[in-house]
């Protein structure tokens, strides 16, 4: 297996213990958000009294960038910048700009996507596109305007996140992805909806399955609705068709919209399942997520990170060496597979025995 000095010279794979690559790294720039989404930072628990990382605590954009570049030696082709809602770091586009910046050891530019929750995105799209942002995916989990402000819980409009999908297309920003998280009893009725509106546009849409990330959520598997069943729906009102996976490690299972002559049209456009709790895919997860203050976690649902902004701020310093040493053992070491064997995990009533993270702490 290719050590970390290899990797970085011909930028060949770095494989963790179940012979998975590391390609994909999801960085979080900020713990904060501006929405209160039922199923990821609920009111209860982040309240206006919830004390979030103090300044001094989050990765700099030059640390951030520090460790960006021995992760692209590593193997990493993909780097996605979430939060928190990411677009809530101050200067962000500077930080977009430098690792768009970046190449592989074969020279070829980052695939580099952002996503958000969109209420920023009208006032951000251009500057993003201009400092080099590849893609982006806003989430959108309603149509329905009473639906969607009780569901963010902060009373956001639908129809500010909609300007921010038209200033993002606008922009010139391609391939943009919406998600819809669906939540069985909440907005399942929108699942059609979504689909009508965003047939045609060029965006692709993608339902995901109400997740047990963190545990202040209040998850229960009879509120997920399985992905086979929201394809099932689609598919009586809106025919589809199978695609094939447009990368590997794709967590999104593709469905085309059929045309008049029984193929798919790709004039209509395109949805995908994510079925992250009904059909795991940990067989092939080739991501890492960093956190806003410098941890590396190694799933979504991990309860443990490795520390690498203790490395960075050593008194000493830190070569790059170094760091490349200590990412490339973290992921050498990784066996993570939660949604493979979440059912036979011990619970109690109702939460896991097994302490995670929250989504908005990870990254999603």
């Amino acid at each position: 297996m290719p050590g970390a000095t290899a990797c970085a010279a011909t930028g060949g794979p770095l494989y963790d213990g179940l012979r998975r690559p590391l390609q994909d790294l999801r960085i979080s720039v900020t713990d904060r958000c501006n929405f209160r989404c039922t199923y990821c930072m609920p009111k209860q628990v982040f309240g206006r009294d919830y004390s979030y990382l103090p300044q001094a605590s989050l990765l700099s954009f030059d640390e951030i960038m520090r460790l960006a570049h021995q992760f692209v030696a590593l193997g990493v082709r993909k780097i996605r910048l979430t939060g928190g809602e990411p677009l809530l770091r101050k200067n962000i586009e500077e930080l977009v700009g430098q690792l768009a910046a970046l190449r592989t050891p074969d020279g070829r530019p980052l695939d580099l996507t952002l996503t958000t929750n969109g209420s920023l995105l009208a006032r951000k799209a251009r500057a993003l596109k201009d400092a080099g942002l590849k893609r982006v995916t806003v989430s959108l989990d309603a149509l329905d305007d009473g639906v969607f402000r009780r569901m963010n819980d902060v009373g956001f409009p639908v129809a500010d996140v909609l300007a921010g999908l038209d200033a993002a297309r606008s922009a010139g920003l391609p391939g943009i992805k919406v998600n819809m998280v669906v939540k069985r009893g909440t907005n399942d009725h929108q699942i059609l909806p979504m689909a009508r509106h965003f047939q045609r546009t060029g965006m692709t849409l993608r339902f995901i399955e109400y997740m047990d990330a963190g545990a202040t959520n209040g998850w229960r598997m009879d509120d997920v609705l399985p992905s086979a069943e929201v394809v099932r729906r689609l598919g009586e009102q809106l025919p589809l068709v199978p695609l094939q996976p447009a990368t590997a490690g794709e967590t999104a299972r593709r469905w085309g919209y059929v045309g008049a002559g029984g193929r798919h049209d790709p004039a209509l456009g395109e949805v995908g399942v994510i079925s992250s709790v009904t059909q795991a895919f940990c067989g092939d997860c080739n991501r890492a997520r960093l956190t806003t203050e410098g941890k590396l976690y190694l799933c979504l649902f991990a309860s443990q990170g490795h520390d690498l902004r203790s490395l960075l701020r050593r008194p000493d310093g830190v070569s790059g060496e170094q760091l490349q040493r200590a990412i490339a053992g973290a992921w050498r070491g990784r066996a993570d597979r939660y949604s493979e064997v979440r059912g036979a995990l011990p619970r109690t009533t109702g939460t896991h025995v097994l302490r995670r993270m929250e989504m908005s702490y990870i990254g999603g």
